[in-house]
């Protein structure tokens, strides 16, 4: 009996490890405004040709595949970005990306639509 509770209680935690590392979480467009309002950075991951397309306002970008070699542009890694895209896939990969170089106030907005 307490063997299957210790492993009920393993599978738990086990499932909130993998949601927290693999679920973006994501700030509304009005959090982001916010930030944005406070000073914060807003980031485009998009492509070049997406960006020129349209953007919000602001938003300097930096297309996700090139953003490892320009993470400098970016500034001091304490200072608050906010990151979109077009879906949100490309910026919750670029959170977790500057996340790992030592960014540690990256917000993921998800898609450009939630602005």
């Amino acid at each position: 009996m307490i063997s299957k509770i210790i492993l009920v209680i393993l599978a738990i935690i086990v499932v909130f490890v993998l949601y927290q590392r693999f679920m973006a979480v994501r700030i509304s467009g009005s959090d982001a405004r916010a930030l944005i309002a406070q000073g914060a950075m807003l980031v485009d991951v998009r492509s070049p040709g997406e960006f020129s397309g349209g953007h919000i306002e602001g938003a300097i970008n930096i297309p996700i595949q090139d953003l490892a070699g320009r993470a400098e542009d970016l500034g001091d890694k304490s200072g608050e970005i906010v990151l979109y895209c077009q879906s949100g896939a490309r910026s919750a990969m670029a959170k977790r990306l500057l996340e790992s170089k030592g960014f540690s106030q990256v917000h993921d907005m998800g898609s450009m639509a939630s602005w």
